[in-house]
């Protein structure tokens, strides 16, 4: 129990000092830092409806930061989220509209469609990596920009409605719809708002951190992959196949990223629409930096993450002075806080020096 707080100290400790700059910045403007965070916690974390729309704007960012750190733990970096997800959440939604077929039958198959299309998106620099020693940072980059083209040609000349002026796809079928939070909870005798977005997705992703620890740190493949991440040679010299475990960690850190596309296509959209991520793979690069690349702390800073886009929003709206790109300064400082993690040693314990 120790350990995880030790743990948590520290991003804590980056999320107040960034609020804290954040209200002298808002002070500089002329406004008042009190009044605007008033407005940014009580649109967050008020209501149910604000609640709801925190948890949903953090369901892709539970994802994508859990794509990131399992890649972490291997020592890559998976710089191509945005692209694993693009072409996920356009496979579920070719599944979607392709198959007219029963909900039993269509949901799972789009959710397949997903977790394999960015599985295998992630797995191809996993596998270039592996081969031929190609750099993970720049295969995965240049991945997003191919995900973006190929998906936006096949949108636009082939799967686009006639006459729509909207780059988007045509709807997928009722069948393919995943629930929405009120109708999971009116079993339990819950009365949830029907016309608020949160939907199973948010429970997939609960689950996938669940998955993630449970494969990292119960199971001889997380061992392994993290074993690679601290010393390919000496996990090498140990049995290990050092190759087969960064294609294994890739094609996982894309499977996860493309459970994205389950959330926007089958349970938020019900269609494909080119640009609907608002950088979930790039912002889960800080979510995962944040959480200290461990699914319970992942899933915290999403919710962070989450109440910003919808606190920004409310604060633009209400605050005098102060913009929604306040959200982005507070994301900003907060992922420099977190990289400089020299600047809060003052607090860690002294060394003895293994003197009593």
């Amino acid at each position: 129990m120790q350990r995880i707080v030790d743990a948590l100290l520290f991003p804590l400790l980056a999320v107040v000092s960034a609020f804290l700059v954040g209200a002298v910045i808002v002070l500089l403007v002329g406004d008042n830092p009190i009044r605007v965070y008033e407005i940014f916690f009580a649109s967050a974390f008020g209501t149910v409806d604000g609640i709801s729309y925190t948890l949903f704007y953090a369901t892709p960012l539970i994802c994508t930061g859990l794509a990131v750190a399992i890649a972490f733990r291997c020592g890559l970096l998976n710089i191509g989220a945005e692209g694993q997800l693009i072409i996920a959440a356009f496979a579920a939604a070719w599944v979607g509209f392709t198959l007219d077929t029963s909900k039993w039958l269509v949901i799972p198959l789009c959710m397949i469609a997903a977790i394999v299309a960015g599985g295998i998106w992630g797995g191809i620099p996993g596998l270039l990596k592996a081969r031929f020693g190609s750099h993970e940072v720049i295969n995965t980059i240049m991945m997003n920009f191919i995900a973006v083209g190929i998906v936006s040609y096949f949108t636009q000349y082939y799967y686009r409605l006639p006459g729509d002026p909207i780059l988007q796809t045509k709807p997928i079928v009722e069948q393919a719809h995943i629930p929405r939070m009120n109708a999971i909870l009116a079993p339990l005798g819950i009365d949830f708002p029907a016309w608020l977005p949160l939907n199973l997705g948010f429970v997939i992703a609960i689950i996938a951190c669940v998955v993630v620890y449970v494969f990292l740190w119960k199971t001889k493949w997380g061992y392994e992959l993290r074993a690679v991440g601290v010393n390919p040679s000496a996990a090498e010299y140990g049995g290990i196949n050092v190759s087969r475990s960064i294609v294994i960690a890739m094609c996982l850190s894309g499977a996860l990223a493309g459970l994205v596309g389950i959330n926007e296509v089958l349970g938020y959209r019900y269609r494909y629409y080119d640009g609907f991520s608002a950088g979930y793979g790039f912002t889960g690069i800080a979510v995962a930096l944040l959480g200290r690349n461990h699914p319970l702390g992942i899933f915290l800073a999403a919710i962070l993450f989450g109440s910003l886009v919808r606190g920004g929003l409310f604060i633009n709206i209400f605050s005098d002075r102060v913009s929604k790109d306040l959200v982005v300064v507070l994301q900003a400082i907060i992922i420099l806080f977190v990289a400089c993690e020299a600047f809060f040693s003052f607090l860690q314990k002294p060394s003895t020096g293994g003197k009593s």
